[in-house]
């Protein structure tokens, strides 16, 4: 009988080894609450594209303001896609939930407007570039806070 050890050892094994590490990588529930963040983060940022997209192009808003209706769109889709998914809330105060998710999403908001007017306006990149770096910065300020304010275990 050949132990299991001894099968990661041999030449050419490599799919074995791959397959381990991918079940022990996946079984951590961190990095799958991390890996539902970004799909969710990711489903948002189309959502706020298109919304920013459409109202800045299609209705001829203001690029700012336009930013914010896409933002504020994405941001009620992630909250119920991370409270039930990502998270798996069961948390009885929903509204109070909201709120705080809210909050850490208006101060993104700040975050991200502030970062747009100074990468678009003042260092002159073409906006929807402008925008994609934006959004990895306030991805890291959305996953921290919404970790351990919003959906924290009690």
């Amino acid at each position: 009988m050949v132990e299991k050890e001894q099968v990661f050892h041999e030449p050419g094994n490599f799919a074995a080894m791959e397959l381990a590490f991918a079940h022990k990588f996946f079984a951590n529930k961190k990095i799958m609450q991390l890996a539902r963040f970004i799909v969710t983060g990711f489903v948002g940022l189309l959502i706020d594209f298109l919304c920013t997209w459409l109202c800045k192009e299609q209705l001829h808003w203001n690029k700012y303001f336009s930013n914010g209706i896409g933002f504020s769109i994405a941001v009620i889709n992630n909250y119920v896609l991370n409270r039930i998914w990502t998270f798996k809330s069961k948390d009885s105060s929903i509204a109070k939930q909201f709120a705080v998710f809210l909050l850490i999403s208006i101060i993104g908001l700040c975050i991200s407007t502030c970062f747009l007017y100074l990468i678009h306006q003042q260092l002159h990149v073409p906006f929807y570039i402008s925008k994609a770096v934006v959004v990895l910065i306030v991805f890291v300020w959305n996953y921290a806070a919404n970790s351990r304010l919003t959906f924290k275990k009690h």
